[in-house]
C-alpha cells in the first residue's frame, strides 16, 4: 500500500472514531458514500462496520432521530414538488370546464376537493365543506371526482359527471345525497340519489355514452397523479396541497393563509 493511502486510511479511522464518539454516525455514512468501497481493505471495512454497529446498539435513539430528520426533509421536498405541480396544473385545477363550481363562483379564494363517493373520510368531511360554504361567502369551491376505491366508485363518479352535464344546478344536491347516504355507492345508488333530488333519469340516460364521462375522470386522475395525491379527501388551496380529512379548522387556516398571501401581493 502506498504511504499516502495508508495515511488516508489511518486518518479516516481516527475521523470515524471521533464522529462516533460525538454521536455523529451520519458523518461516517457520508464518508462511506463519498469514498469508493475499493479504497478500503476488508479489515478496515469490518472495523468501521463494528464501530458503527456498536454505537447504534448503545445509542438506538440516533436511528429515531435520523428517521425523523429524513421524514421532515421528505415532507419539505414533497411540499415543494406539489407546489410546483399546483402551479403547472393551475388552469385545470381552477378553470377546467370539467370541474363543478359551488359556493361563490367569483370568490377570492378557491378550494379544490378531490373525493370518492365510497370514501368514509369524504363522508365525514362533507360537513366541513358545507360549513365552509355557509360561513365563508367569498369562497369558491371546485369539486373533482377521484374514484380510487373500486368499480363502484367509478360507476358513481360517472353518474356524477352525467349529472353535471344534464343538470349542473342540481349537482350539489346530488353530491350531498349520494355522499351522505349509507352503503356502498355504485351506479344504481347514484341514479337513485339523482332521482331523489329531482333529476329526470331520461336526461342521465342520454349522457350515459358521452365521452365526457371518462374524459373527466381521466383529467382528474392526471391532475391527482401530478400532485402525488395518495388519499381522499384531498384539497388544494392556493399553493397548498392538503391530504386527508384534516377538519374544519385546518381548512379555514389554509384558506386564511391563501387570502393573506393574495392580499400581500
Amino acid at each position: 500500500m502506498p504511504p499516502l493511502m495508508g495515511q488516508a486510511h489511518t486518518g479516516f479511522r481516527r475521523f470515524a472514531a471521533r464522529a462516533i464518539a460525538l454521536g455523529l454516525a451520519a458523518v461516517s455514512a457520508v464518508v462511506l458514500v463519498a469514498t469508493p468501497a475499493s479504497a478500503f481493505t476488508d479489515e478496515e471495512k469490518k472495523e468501521l462496520g463494528t464501530i458503527i454497529r456498536e454505537y447504534l446498539i448503545q445509542n438506538p435513539e440516533v436511528l429515531q432521530e435520523a428517521i425523523s430528520v429524513l421524514e421532515s426533509r421528505q415532507m419539505v421536498a414533497d411540499a415543494a414538488q406539489r407546489s410546483k405541480a399546483v402551479a403547472d396544473m393551475k388552469q385545470l385545477l381552477l378553470d377546467s370546464p370539467r370541474g363543478i363550481v359551488v359556493g361563490n363562483p367569483k370568490g377570492d379564494v378557491t378550494l379544490v376537493e378531490f373525493f370518492d363517493y365510497n370514501c368514509g373520510y369524504c363522508k365525514k368531511a362533507l360537513t366541513d365543506l358545507q360549513d365552509l360554504i355557509k360561513q365563508d361567502s367569498n369562497l369558491r369551491v371546485v369539486l373533482k371526482e377521484f374514484p380510487v376505491l373500486g368499480q363502484g366508485s367509478v360507476e358513481a363518479a360517472q353518474v356524477a359527471v352525467a349529472v353535471r352535464l344534464a343538470a349542473p344546478e342540481k349537482y350539489m344536491a346530488f353530491h350531498q345525497a349520494l355522499l351522505g347516504g349509507r352503503g356502498q355507492a355504485d351506479r344504481a345508488k347514484a341514479l337513485a340519489a339523482a332521482k331523489d333530488v329531482g333529476i329526470d333519469p331520461a336526461l342521465l340516460q342520454k349522457q350515459s355514452t358521452s365521452p365526457e364521462l371518462n374524459a373527466t375522470l381521466d383529467e382528474n386522475m392526471k391532475i391527482a397523479e401530478a400532485l402525488a395525491l395518495n388519499g381522499t379527501p384531498s384539497y388544494v388551496v392556493g399553493d397548498q396541497v392538503v391530504i386527508g380529512a384534516v377538519g374544519l379548522d385546518k381548512l379555514k387556516t389554509a384558506i386564511a393563509e391563501t387570502r393573506s398571501k393574495k392580499a400581500g401581493k
